[in-house]
């Protein structure tokens, strides 16, 4: 077994690589014992497994080292819910490398549970490739559904008679403020924070993954209508914590 220091260290390879109307995504694996690209991740990918990150237009998204912060993402939606509102209906924007899913799949106070993930590539490997380690039992879950869209383009679209949630929570580029992907940004625009409360239902939570604390992006939130705004933080060694951004939407 290799240590989490031989992991961290070690030369990544190019499991995969794609060019989408988005850009270039990779697929990148570090440690495990099959240079060919296969190996397996452990859980939470510490040191037992393949270490596997996400790689778009040049620069890290994620991996899977750890995914405290993307099961904090769905924890703290739930438990921001009014008490008693019975199997709420979630989205999450974003799949990722599985964890926020996986955390949503764990709890059975969850109903619905939708994924809308707008690069083919990162659905392929969870469903045919190495990411399936992670998610292949989430994906098989009779509350998941997977859908192959854009998440702006889909909240956007006309909301009448549209599917409403009880919780979105969106793990989507690096956060409010550092997106990779130029469109992106519109996410967290006014208009793309009055799209999320338009397809939340009254009470409804909007949780927002960010790479680092937004004070820009809290107000932001206010100014749209949220309320009980608030930021979680995960506590890191060092350097900037990654945080949830909350907020409520109004009866």
């Amino acid at each position: 077994m290799q240590s989490p220091y031989d992991i961290a260290d070690a030369r990544p390879v190019t499991v995969d690589r794609r060019e989408g109307p988005h850009g270039e995504v990779v697929l990148r694996r570090r440690g495990g014992d099959d240079a060919a690209g296969g190996g397996t991740v452990g859980e939470g990918g510490r040191g037992d497994g393949a270490v596997f990150e996400i790689i778009a237009n040049g620069c890290f998204l994620m991996d899977t080292s750890d995914g405290r912060s993307e099961r904090l993402l769905i924890r703290a939606a739930l438990d921001a819910l009014p008490a008693g509102r019975r199997s709420p209906a979630l989205l999450i924007g974003g799949l990722g490398v599985g964890f926020s899913l996986v955390e949503a799949v764990s709890e059975p106070r969850w109903g619905r549970i939708a994924v809308v993930e707008r690069e083919a590539a990162v659905i392929d490997w969870h469903r045919d490739g190495p990411l399936a380690a992670v998610s292949g039992e989430a994906l098989a879950d009779p509350r998941t559904e997977i859908v192959h869209a854009d998440l702006v383009d889909r909240l956007r679209a006309g909301t009448e008679g549209a599917e409403r949630y009880d919780a979105l929570c969106l793990d989507i580029d690096n956060g409010p403020d550092w997106t990779v992907t130029e469109d992106n940004d519109g996410l967290y625009s006014p208009a793309g924070l009055a799209a999320c409360a338009a397809r939340l239902t009254p009470g409804g939570v909007l949780a927002v993954w960010s790479a680092q604390p937004s004070s820009a992006f809290e107000r932001a939130l206010r100014n749209a209508g949220f309320t009980e705004v608030r930021t979680e933080e995960i506590t890191v060694a060092r350097g900037v914590p990654d945080v949830v951004h909350l907020g409520i939407r109004g009866a």
